[in-house]
């Protein structure tokens, strides 16, 4: 497999990364910037590291069970996620604490929804007879680079169109889900 096929792979299996960091990064446009951009950066791009890993290793009874499930399991998070970001900006200032996206819980879930794709693509590479290691860590720079770019343009985002922005970004991850739905019937 050569070093351009590979670089493909990254760049397809990021594009929900990016899509969900700009969602989270207009959301979570408020100082300080950097720790919440490097936990979600990290996260993606260590789950897409590992399940691509994971996904090598699983063989294929494991990943064609999973193959029946994954597409809701995934869907199921985003929603879940997206929904919680729609109420916190519909909100209008009320009480309530906003939750950031970027600890706890609602980061892994976001990491394992947008790193299952990843999971397949390793058993792909174990099917070939393909080695791991190099995709896997490209596969996961890359992820890296395109959630900080995310992150980036979603702040910008927020700059543009105010706090509201919340409500955009729970619908980006809901759409991501969807997304993913239509692509696992079709």
């Amino acid at each position: 497999m050569t070093l351009v096929t590979i670089l493909l792979v990254a760049v397809a299996l990021g594009v929900d990364a990016f899509s969900v960091a700009i969602g989270i990064g207009a959301a979570n446009h408020e100082k300080p910037w950097w720790p919440p951009v490097l936990r979600l950066s990290l996260s993606f791009g260590l789950f897409q590291f590992s399940m691509a890993v994971l996904g090598w290793f699983a063989g294929f009874t494991v990943a064609e069970t999973m193959e029946t499930f994954d597409h809701w399991v995934a869907f199921g998070l985003l929603a879940l996620i997206g929904g919680k970001m729609i109420y916190e900006g519909l909100q209008n200032g009320k009480k309530g604490e906003k939750t950031d996206p970027t600890k706890g819980l609602s980061l892994l879930v976001l990491s394992i929804a947008t790193s299952i794709d990843s999971l397949a693509v390793g058993f792909s590479f174990s099917v070939l007879k393909y080695q791991i290691f190099l995709p896997a860590v490209v596969i996961g720079v890359i992820c890296f680079i395109m959630t900080v770019s995310g992150m980036v343009f979603g702040r910008a985002l927020a700059k543009i169109f105010g706090k509201k922005v919340n409500i955009f970004g729970g619908l980006v991850l809901i759409a991501i889900g969807v997304k993913i739905l239509i692509e696992h019937w079709g």
